[in-house]
């Protein structure tokens, strides 16, 4: 993949976080990368090609982030909070998840994009059970709970204080993960 191509994709991804993929066209990207509208259409020719990649670059992060923790030299029982700090780790200061901004926009987006968008948004709770798994297996989660609705329960929660963050600050958020990770004790 070009170096443009990339760069292409990174901006895309950071827009998505900002503002939403509906919310910028191929002239913002063309406009801050310093080239033309045409160099953008070269590398995707819709924005729904744009879309695609960008979520397969989500989908890239989210294997990696998942197999580092997995493979991590660290308790079973820290694994689940490891996987979310992981994943807030590489957001921009007020940024949102991008599953979550391209959630927001998903009945404006391409069909592929939407299959696509189901996909990421399956394999991230798919990641979180079976993180959440490991641990109750392991011992350490002490919960009759369905997995599935508390990893469900704890991805929501993280991704809606993400966006409480951006108004109510950091604070808010360490409270809420200080509640997450007792949750997960």
């Amino acid at each position: 993949m070009t170096n443009r191509k990339l760069q292409i994709i990174e901006l895309a991804l950071k827009k998505i976080q900002e503002k939403g993929f509906s919310a910028f066209s191929y002239d913002d990207l063309a406009k801050e990368l310093g080239v033309t509208k045409a160099s953008i259409h070269y590398h995707f020719e819709k924005k729904g090609d744009l879309g695609i990649a960008v979520c397969e670059r989500i989908q890239n992060g989210l294997e990696g982030a998942y197999t580092t923790i997995k493979e991590a030299a660290i308790n079973a029982e820290e694994k689940p909070f490891a996987f979310i700090l992981q994943r807030v780790k590489f957001l921009e200061q007020n940024g949102v998840c991008p599953i979550s901004a391209l959630q927001a926009d998903y009945n404006d987006l391409p069909l592929q994009m939407q299959e696509k968008i189901q996909q990421l948004s399956q394999m991230e709770i798919d990641c979180f059970v079976d993180l959440l798994k490991d641990a109750k297996q392991k011992g350490s989660l002490q919960t009759t709970e369905d997995l599935e609705a508390l990893a469900i329960m704890l991805i929501a929660s993280t991704k809606g204080a993400l966006q409480y963050k951006r108004v109510l600050g950091e604070s808010f958020f360490t409270k809420m993960l200080d509640q997450l990770k007792g949750h997960l004790q």
